[in-house]
């Protein structure tokens, strides 16, 4: 079964408790706001979820969660990568099980494969697993760049069936979105790069800031899809500084203090991150109280330090 990906899917965080075990309430949570906020897909167990630091039991734990609460109304695309391909094997398929429809699947980082190395590793992911496979490219993370003739390869595996694309390289965006058939996602895998990448082509964003604004996320996305480049231009001009301030330290540490001012949850964070420094924390806070996100007074002090346990 293969899913078309396309609209806005949102890279959800990971809550953690005081202890530092997984917030089970706080994942349902998230998710159902995400929902209720006219996203088009989750995708739990990214980068945004410090994954990394989550162990194989605690990935299938937040794909189940979130796939419990979308029940089929959205679908979910879980995040299985990683640089040994037959544990990114196993993941994918308890994935699977665990209720994802799709995967998710990142470049191996550290061990820099060739392009050959590459397109072996993910046909080897997605011939394991009877669902769609996206690949993620991000090689500003990973050291590692799926070319786009390299893709156009991967793209004629039945079931890899899109890209996320943050290589940060304009020329290579539009090399890609050009290249893509009909039928292949190409998804934007940076909020400030979504309009122009959907003028070029491509049919959505999986999206860090829509944790924070869902429904205004979304709406930039359909806008943009359906032609009225006006009112996804000034959906984007509104949004551009919480984009930016999303990176003002490495991801997800920004937005999990957002989340946290605005009082959806602890900001805690599993070493190596920590929480961001109190002047990138003021001007989170400043960015969240120009668009009107801190109403009602709902902050929520971040936590003093990071948690450990549980990694």
């Amino acid at each position: 079964m293969t899913t078309r990906w396309s609209g806005c899917g949102t890279a959800l965080v990971t809550p953690f408790t005081e202890n530092g075990d997984l917030d089970e309430a706080a994942i349902r949570r998230l998710a159902k706001r995400q929902i209720d906020g006219g996203v088009h897909f989750l995708v739990p167990c990214g980068t945004t979820g410090e994954t990394p630091t989550l162990s194989h039991a605690e990935r299938l734990r937040v794909v189940e969660l979130v796939a419990a609460e979308a029940a089929g109304t959205v679908a979910v695309l879980g995040g299985a990568g990683g640089y040994d391909t037959a544990a990114v094997v196993a993941l994918a398929k308890d994935m699977v099980r665990a209720g994802a429809d799709g995967i998710l699947s990142v470049t191996p980082y550290y061990n820099k494969p060739s392009p050959e190395g590459l397109y072996r590793h993910f046909c080897a992911v997605a011939e394991s697993v009877d669902c769609s496979v996206v690949l993620y490219n991000v090689p500003g993370r990973t050291g590692c760049n799926i070319t786009p003739e390299t893709l156009t390869r991967l793209a004629s595996v039945p079931n890899i069936v899109g890209v996320k694309e943050a290589s940060d390289d304009l020329g290579q965006m539009c090399q890609v979105c050009r290249d893509a058939s009909h039928d292949f996602s190409v998804l934007s895998g940076d909020d400030s790069y979504t309009l122009p990448m959907i003028a070029m082509g491509a049919v959505g964003v999986i999206s860090v800031a829509s944790n924070e604004v869902p429904s205004e996320m979304a709406k930039l996305v359909n806008a943009a899809l359906a032609g009225d480049f006006a009112a996804a231009r000034s959906q984007h001009d509104r949004l551009f500084p919480l984009m930016q301030i999303n990176f003002v330290e490495s991801n997800p540490i920004p937005v999990k203090a957002a989340l946290a001012e605005m009082g959806l949850l602890s900001a805690r964070y599993r070493l190596p991150l920590v929480p961001p420094q109190e002047s990138s924390r003021r001007r989170i806070a400043k960015i969240l109280q120009d668009l009107g996100l801190l109403d009602g007074d709902t902050r929520q002090a971040p936590s003093d330090g990071p948690i450990t346990s549980g990694a």
